[in-house]
């Protein structure tokens, strides 16, 4: 029996090149690296360089050899908005790399740094992907993985909700989710979505734009003028009312597919094509039409256009509503 430890492989390589714009996805990639480095490493040093800033020679100060040994990370944020000194010293790091050293290089998009990335990619350096959340069909396979990912079931209805009231960040919807999973048990359902986010600015607005869109006048006037009292900027709520029936008439375009291909084929996610399938029941293209030009109109108002701005966005709303109900 011996006390000897027994040599841990190592799981990163010495380079690696996390490459996209989703800030979320990055983040995490870089903390999982360090985390799996300090498998092999626990006494691990993690120095982060970031472009903005940069002092000519840092790179290669802290990639030399330490008196002390040990392994190191380097993580260089934002290689697309690098000065030439910090692309020259991470081109003089790359030709003879030090050992010991992991460098993980950031780089969001775009064509600046293009030879440090050649060199990365010569040098054979893992890369990690971090492609945009941008679509509503991106944002609903994001949180419905969050929900997977941590063994916790989440109902279509829920995530839907949950994308309605706070996915217009990717970072905040990162972190909704989270909140959910810490502090609830069981099946996260509407009811649970709708306790914890159901006053948010988006969640209103599309209560407001749903009904508007259903010709129930009483009830969109309600949830607007309820919203409106509580300090809701009208902006946002407009903004949802044009994305809703924008949404009716491109659904409405595509024809009669499967709701998966359509809500590829959209950018959309399965369930927002069915709800805008029934939603289109009762609509004509003429009624459409009138009433994404009303809402154009209170778009100009409400942002200094027009002189009462709840005005405004009231009578988008009552033409929604008449326009359906007349449909």
């Amino acid at each position: 029996m011996t006390d000897d430890l027994v040599d841990v492989p190592r799981r990163v390589p010495p380079l690696v090149l996390v490459s996209g714009p989703e800030q979320v996805i990055a983040d995490r990639a870089v903390k999982g690296l360090v985390e799996d480095l300090r498998v092999s490493a626990p006494d691990l040093e993690v120095v982060r360089l970031y472009a903005a800033g940069y002092a000519a020679g840092d790179l290669l100060l802290q990639a030399a050899p330490s008196l002390f040994g040990g392994e190191k990370a380097i993580v260089v944020h934002d290689l697309d908005e690098a000065s030439d000194e910090l692309q020259a010293d991470l081109l003089t790091f790359l030709a003879a790399p030090e050992d010991g050293v992991t460098l993980v290089v950031r780089h969001k998009s775009g064509s600046r740094g293009k030879k440090v990335l050649d060199a990365l990619r010569s040098g054979r350096a893992r890369v990690v992907e971090a492609p945009a959340i941008k679509s509503e069909r991106d944002k609903t396979d994001f949180a419905t993985h969050e929900f997977r990912a941590a063994h916790r079931r989440a109902s279509p209805g829920a995530v839907r909700a949950l994308v309605e009231a706070v996915g217009q960040s990717v970072s905040e919807l990162a972190s909704a989710c989270q909140q959910l999973i810490a502090d609830t048990t069981g099946t996260i359902d509407e009811t649970v979505v709708e306790l914890y986010h159901g006053g948010k600015v988006e969640a209103t607005g599309f209560r407001v734009a749903d009904a508007a869109v259903a010709g129930d006048t009483s009830e969109a006037l309600r949830l607007l003028r309820h919203a409106i009292a509580v300090g809701v900027d009208p902006v946002p709520i407009v903004a949802v009312l044009a994305q809703q029936l924008r949404q009716l008439v491109r659904v409405g375009a595509a024809g009669r597919g499967r709701s998966v291909d359509v809500a590829r084929d959209l950018g959309l996610a399965p369930w927002q094509v069915d709800k805008a399938r029934r939603s289109l029941a009762g609509w004509t293209p003429d009624a459409l039409g009138r009433s994404i030009q009303a809402v154009a109109v209170a778009d100009f108002d409400v942002k200094g256009g027009g002189r009462d701005p709840v005005y405004a966005v009231e009578r988008a709303v009552l033409t929604i509503t008449l326009e359906r109900r007349a449909g």
